[in-house]
């Protein structure tokens, strides 16, 4: 009988209608599943194995499919398709996983473990989070040892805080220091270990399953998996032990040139299940903190006194409310002063707010862009065409029909330093909180006429669009994970996200510009190298306080019908 089978029982329940009352109802306690109402009856601990293969990508994985790797995914929750990070170095990568943020927030790329502070992802005005490690958490709430096995000087030396970390240089004696820890140290509770041949030997030949000095290293590199799952089902105390076994890469491919990793979650109570993304899964802007940004455009998106542009995007609001900004290239907007652009929620319906201030120009007026607060999608867009020295037409367009028209020249200059921004903005000094979702936000360098606007409103496949090469901006943001909103233009710049956002899948509830996946009613998991961090955490039964600011979602805990209740 399965070992799992044999470790948890039901809550005790004082009779059958009590029975009955309880198979009706959720399983967990709240707020969080992680502490649910299931109750072990036996004395077995939670204990955690990481081990990165450094540079093996998710496809040359599946190509060479070696043996106890395949083995291993048979028992596991898993995934080939491990979401690249903004800055996927070797430092950059290791740091996420062991702090459970993205690289927008840890900002350390360089083999020093030092924060890139004159990176160019984003402004650094005022102080700097640094972000604890996940042993750092394990060992201020479980009496359990910790070890880090690597061969590579700069991460143990970032990762300080270990009780076993012998110092070693190839990978054959992590494998055996690995082996010897598990066979020593009965408190082990968690584990590090590190394996580098693989990425070095993808730098001689390419990291391609066809490069034999590529694929030997990952035969080599899967054997010493196997000889490590060994040690570890032949402890002393095995039969009293619940490990977690996590295998997974720091990136795939080079620091240079990263590609998708993977990531396998192994115990034997899991049932083999592949994670992936499922529908659309996109950011939910609440509040006044959660933004979008492009960091610097040098110049790109300013709409100065005489350029042409248009502005486009898919939004749904969640409510009706009043004032904030929701888009924007623009100043604060006090009164009548302000310079830029601001689309801002007004009640049920959405308006461009314009003015030119700063530059000279008139002061601000706003102008109505149709009822969009309805619950429902809809496109919205802001169309400026220059005329003549006297005449610069602003038009708002709501699901492809113009609904205010007027001239802007009086404005002039609309260029501002401030950044094109996506999510909360003040305007009129109230700061009531915004509730809604984007997609596909474009930024057209000419003003589009009517018949484009509505023969586009919903358009799947932007390489379609007649104005293609006109596009400075397109940010579909449906990446379901990292710090990051990727723009997909021919030019133009990426945003990155400040604040507490957090991705959430739509499923079916999608925008006319999104095709409608026929899967999306199944889980969608994105897994991030950040996720490891949050769950170790979960399987440690550590709870992830807000505080920690970690972006990993901790995904295990939907599953633990197969693990607790087996």
């Amino acid at each position: 009988m399965n070992k799992n089978r044999k470790k948890y029982d039901i809550l005790f329940l004082a009779g059958a209608l009590l029975l009955l009352g309880f198979m009706g109802c959720k399983k967990y306690a709240n707020p969080a599943p992680v502490y649910e109402e299931l109750v072990r009856t036996t004395t077995l601990q939670r204990k955690v194995l990481v081990i990165s293969i450094d540079g093996l990508t998710g496809t040359e994985l599946q190509a060479v499919a070696p043996a106890n790797i395949s083995a291993l995914q048979k028992s596991s929750k898993y995934s080939y398709n491990v979401l690249t990070s903004s800055v996927a170095t070797d430092a950059g990568s290791w740091a996420s996983i062991l702090t459970g943020v993205g690289y927008t927030k840890h900002l350390i790329s360089q083999n020093t473990f030092d924060k890139d502070l004159t990176a160019g992802s984003g402004d650094f005005e005022g102080s700097i989070t640094s972000y604890r490690n996940v042993f750092d958490y394990i060992t201020q709430f479980k009496n359990v040892k910790t070890a880090l096995v690597t061969p590579w000087d700069p991460l143990r030396n970032y990762l300080k805080n270990t009780d076993f970390s012998p110092v070693i240089t190839t990978d054959l004696a992590v494998k055996d220091s690995t082996i010897n820890i598990l066979n020593t140290q009965n408190s082990l509770g968690a584990m590090i270990v590190n394996f580098r041949d693989v990425e070095a030997a993808g730098a001689n030949g390419g990291y391609l399953s066809t490069n034999n000095n590529y694929k030997d290293a990952i035969v080599k590199a899967d054997a010493y998996v196997g000889n490590i799952l060994t040690a570890l089902k032949a402890r002393k105390n095995y039969a009293n032990e619940d490990w977690l076994v996590i295998l997974t890469t720091n990136h795939g491919g080079s620091s240079l040139d990263p590609k998708n990793g993977f990531f396998i979650a192994s115990n034997p109570g899991f049932k083999e299940k592949e994670l992936k993304k499922t529908g659309f899964n996109t950011i939910l802007f609440k509040g006044t903190d959660v933004i979008a940004e492009v960091p610097n455009d040098n110049g790109l998106y300013n709409a100065g006194s005489t350029q042409d542009f248009t502005v486009q995007m898919q939004v749904k609001f969640n409510g009706q409310t009043s004032y904030p900004g929701f888009l924007s290239k623009s100043t604060d907007v006090l009164g009548t002063t302000g310079t830029g652009w601001v689309l801002r929620q007004g009640g049920n319906s959405y308006l461009c707010v314009v003015g030119g201030s700063a530059n000279g120009g008139a002061g601000t007026n706003e102008f109505t862009g149709g009822i969009a607060a309805d619950g429902s999608w809809h496109t919205i867009a802001i169309t400026v065409k220059y005329g003549n020295t006297s005449t610069r037409t602003l038009t708002t367009w709501l699901d492809g029909v113009a609904v205010t028209t007027t001239n802007i020249s009086a404005k002039g200059n609309l260029s501002t330093q401030e950044k094109l921004t996506l999510g909360y903005r003040s305007v009129y000094g109230v700061n009531t909180a915004l509730n809604f979702q984007a997609a596909d936000l474009c930024y057209f360098n000419v003003a589009l006429d009517a018949a484009t606007l509505l023969a586009n409103k919903g358009l799947k496949d932007m390489k379609q669009h007649p104005n293609y090469v006109n596009l400075t901006g397109y940010w579909p943001i449906d990446e379901g994970g990292e710090g990051l909103i990727a723009n997909k233009a021919p030019g133009g710049y990426n945003m990155v996200l400040k604040g507490s956002y957090k991705w959430i899948a739509m499923g079916t509830d999608v925008p006319a510009s999104v095709a409608v996946d026929p899967n999306a009613t199944d889980k969608s998991i994105i897994v991030a190298n950040y996720s490891i961090g949050a769950n170790i955490l979960y399987w440690m039964n550590i709870k992830n306080l807000a505080s920690f600011g970690i972006d990993g979602d901790p995904f295990l805990n939907q599953f633990e019908s197969e693990f607790l209740l087996n």
